[in-house]
């Protein structure tokens, strides 16, 4: 049996809420959390404790490895059933590394434009 998947995601992001719902994984992976990286879920809690800077980038915990930004939105992409122009981008370890800093930036305008504090 999969063992699952844990997504830590900015619940306060429209755009991120928007791509972790769409994604199509629990046949490939099992059951499939979605954690608001603002929370207070104890697991949120203890990633930042431990140094994870969701501003950086979303999470994702599978297989006792945990993943961050461009390789977490890698490994989404090659799980996932749907997604897109941005699946089939984002497959690529090379492209993601380049296109994950223009999402991130993205982000960061996105939130400011709404009024929304960074997570750190």
């Amino acid at each position: 049996m999969a063992e699952g998947l844990e997504i830590f995601y900015d619940g306060e992001c429209p755009l991120c809420g928007a791509y972790v719902r769409m994604l199509n994984l629990r046949r490939a992976v099992g059951p499939v959390e979605l954690i608001d990286a603002r929370s207070d879920d104890p697991r949120a809690v203890g990633l930042r404790a431990a140094g994870v800077d969701f501003d950086s980038g979303m999470a994702l915990r599978h297989g006792g490895r945990l993943l961050q930004g461009a390789e977490a939105m890698t490994l989404l992409s090659v799980l996932s059933e749907k997604g897109g122009v941005l699946r089939a981008l984002m497959r690529s370890p090379r492209r993601a590394a380049l296109i994950y800093p223009v999402l991130r930036a993205g982000r960061g305008l996105l939130l400011r434009l709404l009024g929304r504090k960074r997570i750190g």
